[in-house]
């Protein structure tokens, strides 16, 4: 039986679009990484169409590895701070929703909640926080630390950081504010509370001097597939990204998550299951062949030297791209997707080389995506979102804006014709668009 409901969908911007030679496509700028209009661009692309939301991916770090590798590989190395980028964007969009990362690792609750109440009011109710703990050893160095904290600390914080926020976010009542001129009170001070946080982290005493957003609270967004993932994402989020790599375990995550949402008081349909999915589409199945090799043309050895490398955790530093993939540099087991990895040692047992793998995990590196026409787009998603795999995609599209036009040309009008995807917005808030509910305060009744 078809769901009742229609799936969402969200760009996932890295600067010049997914795929590591984006930068070389002759649809982008050059100069993409510093250019707001770049930007408003791919904003005003995502909003004609009636996406939920524009995903901003961030690391407040510059990525480590070979130098001559990451000066070909600009997405990591030169990008706008999140949060300044999408208050710029909330004041030139009227509907799209705005996700901008945000690591508890390296923010204090007050200053990042005080901040997106802000992007929240200026956007009309349209910010949304994606919580990340942070998972490279670089950004720590920035931060007066040595490299990541452990894993299991990191998320006590992110819990504490959580709870400190949603407690911010109700330092006013909704209807706190009463604007009263004639006699001379601005809000009812009964209705303005303190927090008197005391925690193993945080000491906040509050409360929030900005008044209670259009949301209520942003739109909270979270990765992380860990147990201690699961547990936030089950009683704070209402977005979860993942990667469509596997159909079954899909479901099975999509059915875990949701099972767990009970135990906070939840709603499953409160929250919302967004894998990315990378996404290259033509007219033809040929077409969007040819749109691959002509990015796999334009990868240099070295930029795919180091996926690799980061992949699989060796060093290819030096090794003969016409040489066979030297067996012993495999690892036990795989720092990302098993399928992916599992899929790239039967490749290199069977004798290819190494630029033979770089090209293959160029082209798969999320372990997950589809390539084809409309139809078969649509075939893709609309088997996730019917199965219960999926409430809606995140569109990693691998170059911007190029594949976003595609997409929206191409895909989004066979999506309609099927009945899986809005002609148009359903209200003004992010929240009112993805169907999730208005928090209410904790003084609330």
């Amino acid at each position: 039986m078809p769901r009742p409901d229609q799936m969402k969908l969200g760009t996932f911007v890295y600067t010049y679009g997914f795929h590591p030679a984006s930068w070389m496509h002759p649809g982008s700028e050059a100069g993409a990484a510093n250019s707001f209009a770049h930007f408003l661009n791919i904003a005003r692309l995502s909003e004609a169409a009636a996406f939920d939301f524009m995903f901003m991916a961030d690391s407040p770090a510059a990525a480590v590895g070979d130098p001559e590798a990451l000066a070909r590989q600009p997405n990591k190395m030169n990008r706008f701070e999140p949060l300044t980028l999408i208050s710029a964007l909330a004041v030139a969009t009227e509907r799209l929703g705005l996700v901008a990362t945000a690591s508890t690792s390296y923010y204090e609750p007050y200053n990042l909640a005080r901040i997106f109440a802000s992007i929240d009011h200026l956007s009309g109710g349209r910010a949304c926080w994606n919580v990340v703990t942070s998972d490279h050893d670089e950004t720590g160095y920035n931060f007066n630390r040595r490299g990541l904290d452990p894993h299991a600390e990191r998320y006590a914080r992110a819990r504490e950081f959580v709870e400190v926020a949603f407690g911010l976010w109700d330092s006013f009542e909704d209807d706190a504010l009463l604007l009263d001129r004639a006699g001379g009170r601005h809000h009812d001070p009964a209705k303005l509370h303190r927090l008197d946080h005391v925690g193993e982290h945080f000491q906040v005493r509050g409360p929030l001097n900005i008044a209670r957003s259009p949301q209520g609270r942003p739109v909270i967004a979270q990765a992380g597939g860990s147990e201690a993932g699961i547990a936030l994402a089950a009683e704070t989020a209402e977005i979860v990204f993942g990667l469509a790599s596997d159909i079954a375990r899909s479901r099975a995550f999509y059915a875990t998550l949701k099972g767990r949402m009970a135990e906070f008081g939840r709603h499953p349909d409160a929250l919302k299951v967004m894998p990315g999915v990378v996404v290259n589409v033509g007219a033809t199945r040929a077409e969007a062949r040819a749109q691959v090799d002509f990015m796999l043309e334009r990868l240099h050895p070295d930029v795919g030297r180091l996926m690799l490398s980061e992949f699989l955790e060796a060093d290819l530093r030096g090794v003969p791209l016409d040489a066979p993939f030297p067996a012993d540099r495999l690892p036990a087991a795989p720092k990302g997707s098993r399928a992916l990895f599992e899929e790239l040692t039967a490749f290199v047992r069977q004798g290819h080389t190494v630029g033979e793998l770089i090209r293959l995990y160029a082209e798969k590196h999320t372990g997950n995506g589809i390539t084809g026409t409309p139809a078969d787009i649509a075939d893709f998603m609309e088997e996730w979102f019917e199965t219960r795999a999926a409430d809606g995609f995140i569109l990693m599209l691998p170059t911007l804006p190029a594949s976003l036009q595609d997409f929206t040309a191409l895909v989004v009008p066979e999506l309609r014709r099927r009945g899986l995807f809005r002609d148009a917005y359903e209200g003004p808030t992010l929240r009112d668009n993805l169907g999730v509910p208005r928090p209410r305060t904790r003084w609330a009744g």
